[in-house]
């Protein structure tokens, strides 16, 4: 059912964060928030019971329309178009309140970047587009036309990390004044050429293209609601297992799951015995990194991290009167 060219970063470790037990099929609601071309749900699927159901969700409309060709030769699959920031909406939409596994896989895809007319690669010729969901919002293009020197100097520093931004954010400015900036291999030289240093293995235009494209999609504020999403519908004993692939990413998973992990620190310093003390509303937390073996195989899982926790059964807290 998948694409034999695309291989998916830490196939098996996430589907066993998921399903630990793989003697017998699991069943309950899983949930595939970005299905991408359908490596991790392929693998999740073959240790599903019959009765099982999983949710995919993806905001790209080609990986959608993959998913609802599988969906018709299999009755466990439900597909939906949308964002995985919108999770806890589109759960309820199908009638879900709790579920049994989540599973994100975050960032651009690897078709997405293999596709130039989809404009997030530096190393193809395309429109510069960058846009995950095609049917909406503004393309890189449109923004770069019209978007301030200072905020461009802001998306570039902010989420590239980039030391160069204002000078890139310059150049920017300066040749769209001459035409319009709307391929992505002139993009990239416009980057290159002012960006004075360059990292060892890495392409100058990287961060920049990183950069705008999670500006545009909205990328860090979707993965802040998909997790909050997640600790609220998860079931006690139920899982989540998120990869994600560069420092901004996975400082918002690695906090959200220790925060979630452990008791309140306001607490510490409380006279309050033991049972007293709130508890963790996660449990397990590990973090699993690509072997070397699979780096070799594949070079796009070289910065690919899992962090995967379990739902405990203590309560989620309340705020006026309902669940946080």
């Amino acid at each position: 059912m998948t694409d034999s060219l695309h291989r998916s970063v830490l196939l098996d470790e996430t589907v066993q964060a998921l399903v630990p037990d793989d003697d017998v099929p699991a069943d309950g609601v899983y949930v595939d928030g970005t299905f991408g071309r359908g490596g991790h749900a392929a693998q999740l699927l073959k240790r599903l019971g019959a009765s099982a159901t999983l949710v995919v969700i993806d905001r790209d409309p080609e990986a959608i329309a993959v998913a609802r060709e599988w969906a018709k030769s299999d009755a466990r699959i439900i597909c939906i178009h949308g964002a995985f920031g919108d999770l806890a909406e589109l759960l309820t939409q199908q009638g879900l309140a709790e579920v049994d596994g989540v599973m994100l896989d975050v960032g651009v895809s690897s078709p997405q970047i293999d596709q130039a007319q989809r404009g997030f690669s530096f190393m193809r010729d395309g429109p510069l587009d960058m846009r995950m969901d095609t049917s909406q919002g503004q393309t890189a293009a449109q923004w770069l036309a019209q978007a301030s020197l200072e905020e461009v100097r802001e998306v570039i520093k902010n989420y590239g990390e980039e030391r160069f931004a204002l000078q890139i954010a310059k150049a920017i400015v300066a040749r769209r004044s001459v035409r319009p900036i709307e391929r992505t291999l002139d993009f990239a030289d416009i980057v290159a050429a002012a960006v004075r240093t360059r990292e060892k293995g890495q392409h100058p235009a990287t961060r920049t293209f990183q950069a705008i494209r999670i500006y545009l999609n909205r990328e860090l504020e979707e993965l802040d609601r998909a997790l909050e999403a997640t600790l609220t519908h998860l079931r006690p004993g139920g899982r989540i297992a998120v990869i994600s692939f560069h420092s901004l990413e996975d400082r918002r998973v690695k906090q959200f799951l220790q925060k979630a992990s452990k008791p309140n620190a306001a607490y510490a310093r409380l006279p309050l015995r033991e049972d007293q003390m709130p508890q963790p509303i996660l449990a397990g937390v590990k973090r699993v990194l690509p072997t070397s073996d699979e780096i070799y195989a594949n070079a796009r899982s070289r910065s690919a991290v899992l962090r995967f926790a379990q739902r405990t059964q203590t309560p989620l807290p309340t705020v006026a009167g309902r669940r946080r």
